[in-house]
Order: structure tokens, then C-alpha cells, then sequence
């Protein structure tokens, strides 16, 4: 029972810390280094308190954190992601199974491409079109709240006798 609460409260943690990235990214557009290293740090905690075997689900959730970084690397090397988005992406790889962390990719995307009209046209508006910087940090953590509320939360507060 202790595992299912810690499970549940790990959820919890990460969707705040996801919030925090978005706060961040508003503000300062820059997604720090000490936040994306605790999301991959406790991983292992929630791979355990979520009952992940060592094969093949922590090897699939590391195989999947590879496959995102290696794919999101070449697009920060193409200037067409940040550094911080690719580290968000990649520790939040982590800890989504892959059918769920495709739904964060898509519902990132999209609300990516709204961003980007939404700051197009302002910045277009106030003539500043050479300064535009997307906050993208805004996108990866609506889609992973997303994940984290239809996918991940439901299932850990029902296990836990919560819903």
C-alpha cells in the first residue's frame, strides 16, 4: 500500500515539477539543468514504486530515453530545439511507457504550433520579429500533464483506493 501511495505522490511531484518548467521557461526561456536532473534521478525510485520490472520495462523506458535524446539531439545540433527541451524530453522518456510518451510528443506538437502562431503574431505586432523565442518548455509540460492525467494518475489513484 505504501508503494501505491508513493507511486501516486511521485505522479504528483513530477506534474508540479512540470509546472515549474513551464514557469521557467515563460519567464527566463531556459529550463534548468538541477530540475531535469532530479526528474531523471528519481526515475528509478518511481520504475520501483511502480512495480517495473528490470526486463524488459525499465530496459524499454531506458530504450525509449535513447532513441528521444539520440532523435532530439540532431534537432538542438539543427538549431531547431533547445537544450533544455531536449533534456525535459529526454528525463520525461523516463518515466512515460512509449504508447503514452508518443501522445506527449503529439499533444506537444500541437500545442507547440499554436505557441508559435500565438508569439508569431505578436512579436509581428510589435515588430520585434528578429527577437521571437518560443517557449517550448510550455508545450513539452502541457503535454506531459496531459499523459500524466489521462494516462498515468487515473490508474495510480484507482490502484491506491483513491478513485
Amino acid at each position: 500500500m505504501l508503494g501505491e501511495y508513493l507511486h501516486y505522490g511521485l505522479l504528483v511531484g513530477l506534474a508540479i515539477a512540470l509546472l515549474f518548467a513551464a514557469f521557467t521557461d515563460i519567464r527566463r526561456r531556459q529550463i534548468d539543468n538541477w530540475l531535469n536532473a532530479i526528474i531523471v534521478l528519481v526515475a528509478p525510485l518511481y520504475w520501483w514504486a511502480s512495480g517495473l520490472d528490470l526486463w524488459p520495462g525499465v530496459a524499454l523506458q531506458l530504450g525509449v530515453a535513447i532513441g528521444a535524446f539520440a532523435i532530439l539531439a540532431g534537432l538542438f545540433a539543427l538549431k531547431m530545439m533547445g537544450g533544455g527541451d531536449v533534456k525535459l524530453l529526454t528525463a520525461l522518456a523516463l518515466w512515460i511507457p512509449p504508447m503514452p510518451f508518443l501522445q506527449l510528443l503529439i499533444v506537444m506538437a500541437l500545442v507547440g504550433g499554436l505557441l508559435t502562431i500565438v508569439f508569431g503574431a505578436w512579436h509581428v505586432m510589435r515588430r520585434q520579429r528578429d527577437r521571437l523565442a518560443i517557449p517550448y518548455g510550455v508545450a513539452i509540460a502541457i503535454g506531459g500533464l496531459w499523459v500524466l492525467g489521462t494516462n498515468l494518475l487515473p490508474a495510480a489513484s484507482k490502484a491506491a483506493g483513491l478513485g
